[in-house]
């Protein structure tokens, strides 16, 4: 397994070493021993799928003050998976990084406690899994703005189809500092 470093420390993508042939492939697609090699000891407690179609962009979303963890992967379609630093003191406050992850490529992305999180679909369908190192708690569910100017991603769609709630969810400075998590280095 291959460890990418993306702009934001913490951050990153997992390529898997990937064994194939005329009839398919193999893949690990999480080992414990070697994400805590690499850094990543976490405990995944929920796993969660979702299926959306062409133009869908979920996101940015993140809980607080109970935060997850995930580490997120494509099993059908392909999306671009977005982490954006929201925790309160960081170095990195407000910067974002992005990965695309596809059926093919067979990546992973983790995204730590302390950062929003979105993707959107690139393919006719997509198949996003995720597993979360925290249950998912309904009082700390928030949400940012996927157009926040000040964030400034560089999305690969211009007109996504959004949810209610992420169409009315807050640009980052409108959130109150207490509704952020906060940076612990």
């Amino acid at each position: 397994m291959k460890i990418l470093q993306t702009a934001l420390p913490g951050v990153v993508v997992i390529e898997p070493q990937v064994f194939g042939d005329a009839r398919g492939f193999f893949y690990e697609s999480y080992n414990e021993a070697k994400y805590r090699e690499a850094g990543i000891e976490r405990r995944f407690v929920q796993s969660n799928v979702s299926r959306s179609a062409r133009g869908v962009l979920r996101g940015l979303h993140y809980q607080w003050p109970n935060p997850q963890g995930k580490l997120v992967s494509v099993l059908e379609g392909e999306v671009y998976d977005v982490a954006v630093d929201i925790r309160r003191g960081s170095p990195t406050f407000g910067r974002w990084a992005g990965a695309m992850l596809t059926a093919d490529n067979h990546r992973h992305f983790w995204i730590p406690e302390g950062f929003a999180h979105g993707f959107c679909v690139l393919s006719e369908f997509a198949t996003f899994t995720y597993q979360c190192t925290a249950l998912y708690d309904r009082e700390g569910d928030a949400s940012l703005r996927w157009n926040d100017a000040d964030i400034g991603i560089d999305w690969p769609v211009s007109a996504p189809l959004l949810s209610d709630k992420d169409t009315r969810a807050p640009f980052l400075k409108d959130v109150p500092a207490e509704r952020l998590p906060v940076y612990a280095p």
